[in-house]
């Protein structure tokens, strides 16, 4: 599930008729809802999809106490027979924080939605910055206090939905979804299967049955633990807002239940279920896992134990790595795009992958998995090598921390 970042654009993204139709259905909506005509203007894009129309809109006509603006998501497309509906997971999620009380809910507020329509109508947290904004910014310190406030509201979604899962679950069901389930499930079993295949085939590496090993214990992360909490699952940086009462997460498609350590490893694995992963300066991996264990200890007294936090850590970090890289190795090996104005131009995908596998072998040595460092050194060594003599094995820094003199 390699999501694309997404940012927000002009107007113009979408078809007049698809803004005009977005605006007339949350209008009958709310026109129904309240028993008297409520009229929307102005409409502004947010930054949707292929799948969705976003846009804010001003509540021109408003006799109920409405907001004065508020965010329409009109998805266009119905699902693809066999899949997950989207609009469903995302209409399930926003239901399940809409019932929280306000001072815990990490998300906007659902107004109303139209399950026929394929139509949500939120709450504007106004014209917020995003995660992203800072970190691909030019202010470290801003960027630093925004991925710390991330973690904290990523431990505090964590702790409040946990033993919710029955919930979602009968919120999906009301809406027609049968079944449920993360989505890197699937990837993670593929990766399992078929990246030592293609290591060998593509960069010549032979994975041993001992690495193979300790890559498939990690799926025990992918079943009913007694960790497990609600995952917005693509919290690419543009998908956080940096508001006024903190880190709100927004984009719930592939929204589920699963381990929380999955989440967690993005410390160590910064977003790797996007494609603006860059590196993080030494040391505020550890301070952003301070924060979100701080958040969870009370839900789960035993993740306040060092050896067992670093255990499952490493666990997710693991199973991360090899869907990562049975996803970006091909992309890196062909078509691969280049990291912006960075000076190495090297490609991103191969980067990418020789940074995950380093830090992997790295951390992996200290708890003792050896086949899985012996794996790590000899991808790292045949990716140095398609880089070429003398290119790095890490990521740049995002690019609010590379003239800092953070240390």
């Amino acid at each position: 599930m390699m999501c694309p970042s997404v940012g927000s654009g002009s107007a113009d993204l979408y078809s007049r008729d698809s803004v005009v139709r977005a605006l007339n259905l949350a209008e009958q909506l709310l026109t129904r809802r309240h028993g008297a005509s409520v009229t929307l203007a102005d409409p502004e894009d947010l930054g949707g999809s292929k799948r969705s129309v976003v846009l804010r809109a001003r509540v021109a006509t408003n006799p109920f106490g409405l907001p004065r603006a508020l965010v329409i998501k009109h998805y266009q497309r119905s699902p693809t027979p066999g899949r997950a509906d989207r609009f469903r997971y995302e209409a399930a999620s926003c239901q399940l924080f809409t019932a929280l009380p306000g001072e815990c809910r990490p998300s906007p507020e659902l107004v109303a939605h139209d399950p026929e329509n394929r139509l949500l109508v939120l709450e504007d947290l106004g014209r917020s910055s995003t995660l992203a904004d800072k970190l691909f910014g030019s202010d470290a310190s801003a960027a630093e206090r925004c991925l710390l406030n991330w973690a904290h509201a990523l431990g505090r979604l964590h702790a409040v939905t946990a033993g919710r899962e029955n919930d979602f679950g009968a919120l999906l069901r009301r809406l027609g979804e049968r079944s449920w389930r993360d989505p890197i499930a699937d990837e993670a079993r593929t990766a399992f299967a078929g990246l030592p295949e293609l290591l060998e085939s593509r960069l010549d590496v032979r994975v041993s049955a001992a690495a193979v090993q300790e890559a498939t214990a990690t799926a025990r992360l992918l079943g009913g633990t007694r960790y497990r909490a609600f995952s917005p699952s693509d919290t690419c940086p543009d998908n956080n807002l940096v508001t006024s009462k903190g880190v709100r997460f927004v984009d719930f498609e592939w929204g589920c239940f699963r381990d929380v350590m999955l989440d967690a490893a993005y410390t160590r694995v910064p977003f790797p279920a996007c494609e603006s992963s860059f590196a993080l300066p030494a040391g505020l991996p550890e301070a952003m896992l301070a924060a979100w264990r701080s958040e969870v200890v009370a839900v789960w007294p035993d993740l306040d134990d060092p050896v067992r936090v670093a255990a499952r850590l490493l666990d997710a970090q693991l199973l991360w790595v090899w869907v990562c890289t049975l996803l970006l190795l091909p992309k890196g090996l062909s078509e691969d795009s280049l990291i912006g104005d960075d000076v190495t131009r090297s490609p991103k995908a191969l980067l990418a992958l020789a940074h995950y596998w380093n830090r992997l072998g790295k951390d992996a040595t200290s708890a003792g998995r050896h086949a899985t460092v012996e794996l790590a050194d000899a991808i790292v060594h045949a990716l140095g090598k398609r880089l070429g003599e003398g290119s790095p094995v890490e990521l740049p820094l995002y690019p609010a921390f590379r003239h800092s003199t953070r240390k």
